[in-house]
């Protein structure tokens, strides 16, 4: 069950998701809350609305609507009572919870110098629910070892959002960090640095990571990509830098730097493909610098994930259907 979810939702609606079909909960991938508007709940690449009687429907006009009470009650359970401490996280759109779930947020913005300076007047929370699938990395391993020199590839992992592009770099680094599994038969555990700037990829809790990822896996949690990037640099020396969702200049910076030091870089970013990546500024700029020698596209069906395709530095695409697997567990809240 997820508690850590669970435990920050106001008593009615929790009663509600408590509930549903445990067949719909195991596979639950947001938790939709709107002021006055359809409770709705994704998962296995579908969604439905959540009726009082807690089962789904197709038809808004069927499903609960939390109150503003609801709304406000689950802020302050999502914020400890104290929604002042939590200006930065507010001023970024989401809070990451327990378990590395990640809730969205949406609302009336502030603006300070025009730039966003927090939400307020909260209406709208995109619960992210989190799971760990072991093995999910197998499939991309491969396409990611340069046997030659024992060492990782650089690559970057196209998908659009909600494609399990963190899952999969969060077990990458736990298969890297280990060694030995079939695909690294020949080759050692690896010294991973992992950048995680929303919690999400370790869900470390006091610092400690819930998930696995891997005996020689260092995480720098809470920490801008940008910068904990560096600081690996510096500091860490790691053989092998995970950071998800690149998309700003600095970030480019840091990848070079990294690169340039000798450490590969497993990177993510939003888009449908190759194409629609090289429309964004700062990865066409990355891709033409070759910074990445594997860009990894996934696909997602349904609620089946698939690799699409892989291209090299040079563009040279290789076609692939492998569908992701893996074992699925929860973090420990």
């Amino acid at each position: 069950m997820l508690e850590s979810i669970l435990h920050i939702l106001p008593h009615p609606l929790k009663s509600i998701i408590i509930s549903l079909p445990s067949s719909i909960l195991s596979q639950m991938e947001e938790l939709r809350i709107r002021e006055e508007r359809p409770l709705e709940l994704g998962y296995g690449g579908r969604f439905g609305f959540v009726t009082s009687q807690g089962e789904l429907t197709s038809k808004p006009s069927e499903a609960i609507r939390p109150s503003h009470d609801d709304c406000m009650k689950l802020l302050d359970l999502l914020t400890n009572h104290s929604v002042y401490t939590y200006e930065e996280e507010l001023k970024r759109g989401y809070i990451t919870i327990a378990g590395g779930h990640r809730v969205g947020l949406a609302g009336r913005t502030v603006l300070e110098h025009g730039q966003v300076k927090l939400i307020r007047d909260i209406t709208s929370f995109n619960i992210r629910v989190a799971r760990e699938k072991k093995d999910c990395g197998l499939p991309v391993l491969p396409l990611l070892l340069d046997r030659e020199h024992r060492k990782v590839h650089s690559a970057l992992i196209i998908s659009p959002p909600q494609h399990g592009k963190t899952t999969i770099i969060r077990d990458l680094a736990r298969l890297i960090s280990a060694g030995g599994c079939p695909p690294l038969m020949r080759m050692d555990a690896l010294k991973v640095g992992v950048v995680d700037e929303r919690s999400e990829i370790a869900a470390c809790f006091k610092g400690v990571p819930r998930f696995d990822v891997g005996p020689r896996t260092d995480v720098l949690d809470g920490c801008p990509k940008a910068e904990g990037m560096m600081m690996m640099i510096r500091s860490l020396s790691p053989d092998v830098i995970i950071v998800d969702e690149i998309g700003r200049p600095e970030d480019a910076l840091a990848v070079h730097e990294a690169i340039h030091a000798g450490i590969s870089v497993i990177a993510t970013a939003h888009g449908s493909g190759l194409e629609d990546a090289r429309r964004r500024p700062i990865l066409r700029e990355l891709l033409e610098a070759r910074a990445f020698d594997r860009i990894i596209q996934l696909r997602k069906t349904g609620g089946t994930v698939k690799v699409e395709a892989a291209y090299d530095s040079l563009g040279g695409r290789q076609d692939i259907s492998v569908q992701i697997g893996g074992r699925r567990r929860e973090a420990d809240a």
